[in-house]
């Protein structure tokens, strides 16, 4: 039976559906068969991060309404093998009840090794509908006071649910600006959220770059070498961190920050 992890933040802009597709990718490249389902009704945008919107038919909810098969709603992704998405970009016509939500995601459980729910940001009905199937829950926050304490009202709320694994991605982090104090460093969000953190993302120009014509970050890029990490974490219980402060550190770290 595969695994379902639900990717969700306190609120928007944090790079959520971003992380969610490029973790996507990382692990259908190390070779388990990944689905990632856009739960995010009314804002979903996975198949725009993926570039595939011009291939998106079927929906969730025309699965639930039984106008497709499930088969027929999955979209296989062009260029990554072992990828596929279950898209929700017709729900504005409609909701899918949790208990349909549960019966879709129960049925992907048994053809893939991965499951990865875009949940919703915030706390409302659908991050509940997102979260209630899942086995294990990743909150993804940029490193700054109010999106840390949006991170820590979603943690209380995933206390009340049966998770295995609750563990955080700091997303978007300038390693100069931690360096200098300015931003919170992985340490200062552990502290905080009293979760592990799972991954440290560094920001990345490329990404918005890539977003903006539906493409996945270069596989060379730093953004995608932390994601993998994410990733090896998540399928080898490793519990590497990329160091987004690496590259500001030294003589040529020194011309870094005043180059910035």
């Amino acid at each position: 039976m595969g695994r379902c992890i639900v990717v969700t933040s306190g609120k928007g802009g944090v790079g959520k559906s971003t992380i969610t597709a490029t973790l996507g990718v990382a692990i259908a490249e190390a070779g388990a068969k990944t689905v990632l389902v856009d739960a995010d009704v009314g804002l979903n945008n996975l198949d725009l991060v993926l570039g595939i919107e011009s291939i998106v038919g079927y929906d969730v909810l025309d699965v639930e309404k039984g106008r497709c098969r499930l088969s027929e709603a999955l979209v296989a992704h062009p260029f990554c093998e072992d990828l596929y998405l279950l898209s929700s970009r017709a729900l504005s016509g409609g909701q899918i009840s949790q208990r349909s939500f549960a019966n879709v995601v129960n049925a992907l459980r048994r053809s893939f090794d991965y499951i990865l729910i875009d949940c919703p940001a915030g706390i409302d009905e659908g991050f509940h509908r997102a979260v209630s199937v899942a086995d294990e829950a990743i909150i993804v926050t940029t490193p700054v006071p109010a999106s840390v304490r949006d991170a820590d009202k979603v943690s209380n709320l995933l206390a009340s649910y049966r998770l295995r694994r609750v563990s955080v991605v700091v997303n978007r982090v300038r390693g100069d600006l931690v360096l200098k104090g300015d931003l919170m460093s992985v340490e200062d969000v552990t502290s905080v959220l009293r979760l592990p953190v799972i991954g440290s993302v560094p920001e990345d120009d490329e990404v918005l770059l890539s977003a903006t014509v539906g493409k996945i970050s270069d596989a060379r890029s730093r953004h995608y070498r932390a994601v993998c990490m994410i990733a090896s974490n998540i399928m080898l219980g490793t519990d590497a961190i990329y160091d987004c402060t690496a590259k500001y550190r030294g003589i040529i770290g020194f011309f870094r920050k005043i180059a910035r």
